[in-house]
């Protein structure tokens, strides 16, 4: 039984924001170690190694896609609690299944198991909807985002450390952190969703295509889901492109990158951390996420036609300043819900956001291979960022119609 009264609020945020870190780093320290242990399963073998760890981050998003409404869903039937202690719970055991793994299939079993059990994402955002007054929501989200900004800062860096040492033990780090996050939140955190408020659990809504039924239930909150569709796509051209466009337009070495890309989450950390909650409370959720939306298509102009590297750190801030737009969004969203559905809310938003995360890479980088082509008519390898300034500015079209009335 929990030791503290179940009365949520400060304390019970403050464990879903660390919680949100813990993941990610336990997920960040793995990302510089994940490719060099599928390299030795293979042999050697890097042609090989870069098609099954692809096939990996295909299978890990659509693990996240399948899987987001569900969870969202069995939190919105048996609370938020459960739900938020045994992801964590399965996280840290998948994690040790991941450090003894004896071959590259069960690697790639553990991989898919993080993929689900890693889905309780939408379940944080059910709970701080549960605990916020929905004029400090934004502001939470935002201070999620940058907890999501802290653990991708830090992760990395341990986990090259620690994998440098031995290739396992980045796994068995993450174990840790999140079997200590399980058994800390059994003691420490109350339910957010009183009994009465639940709703009753169907496999016809958790599921992505239950989940757009629900959203086109509410048609502002389709359209508004809609544009966080786009937005995450536009986002995902970051992670798709971001290393493999600076190598071949400015040749920056591994260091370059890795500071740059530090400066991201920095700056990142700085807007959504400290800026969202002032600039919401100022200026309301619809103008800060148009504004955020359209400084982050500036930011991608930026970086498509910046000719020297220094040029391309300018738009650096602007795409922090993107990050302005996904706090208000899922602000916006949550008041057009009422509490019994705010975790199939989470799931379905979450669930098009695996989808983005499925489609982006094969979108982007064709993208940019197809104008870096030697025998291409038109040499721009800045196109992948004109794409996803577009996809932005569609989505605060959207947005900004869809944001017109107040929620009914």
């Amino acid at each position: 039984m929990p030791l503290l009264p179940r009365a949520p609020g400060h304390a019970a945020f403050a464990f879903i924001f660390v919680t949100v870190m813990l993941d990610m780093m336990a997920l960040g320290v793995m990302i510089p170690v994940l490719p060099k242990l599928v390299i030795e399963f293979e042999q050697g073998d890097a042609v090989q190694a870069a098609i099954m760890f692809g096939l990996f981050s295909t299978v890990w998003a659509a693990m996240q896609f399948i899987f987001m409404p569900v969870m969202g869903n069995l939190s919105d039937r048996f609370g938020r609690r459960p739900i938020v202690l045994l992801s964590n719970l399965g996280l840290g055991l998948d994690y040790v299944l991941m450090a003894v793994a004896p071959s590259l299939p069960w690697l790639f079993v553990g991989r898919a198991i993080s993929g689900i059990v890693s889905a309780s994402f939408a379940t944080a955002g059910a709970y701080v909807a549960d605990i916020t007054p929905p004029e400090q929501r934004a502001k939470r989200f935002g201070m999620l985002g940058a907890a999501f900004g802290v653990g991708f800062i830090i992760g990395p860096a341990f986990g090259g450390l620690l994998g440098s040492i031995d290739l396992r033990l980045p796994f068995w780090v993450a174990a840790g952190l999140s079997l200590l996050n399980a058994a800390y939140g059994y003691f420490i955190l109350p339910e957010s969703l009183p009994a009465e408020r639940r709703s009753a659990f169907s496999w016809r809504k958790a599921n992505p295509f239950g989940a757009l039924t629900f959203l086109r239930s509410y048609p502002l909150l389709l359209g508004l889901a809609a544009a966080a569709f786009l937005s995450r796509l536009a986002h995902d051209s970051l992670s798709s492109t971001y290393v493999l466009y600076v190598d071949y337009r400015y040749r920056w070495d591994e260091t370059a990158v890795g500071l740059s890309l530090a400066a991201v989450g920095i700056c990142s950390m700085i807007v959504q951390g400290g800026l969202v909650g002032p600039l919401v409370s100022r200026w309301g959720e619809r103008r800060v996420l148009l504004a955020g939306l359209l400084l982050g298509a500036l930011g991608f102009a930026i970086l498509a036609w910046a000719p020297r590297g220094t040029l391309f750190l300018v738009g650096i801030p602007f795409i922090a300043l993107y990050g302005l737009a996904s706090p208000a969004l899922q602000a916006l969203m949550t008041r057009r819900v009422g509490p019994p559905e705010q975790g199939q809310l989470q799931g379905a938003v979450h669930s098009l956001g695996g989808l983005a995360g499925l489609i982006a890479p094969f979108v982007f980088t064709q993208t940019l291979a197809a104008f870096i082509e030697p025998n291409s008519p038109v040499i721009f390898p800045g196109a992948p960022w004109v794409l996803a300034a577009g996809v932005l500015l569609a989505a605060a079209a959207i947005a900004e119609r869809q944001t017109r009335l107040p929620p009914r």
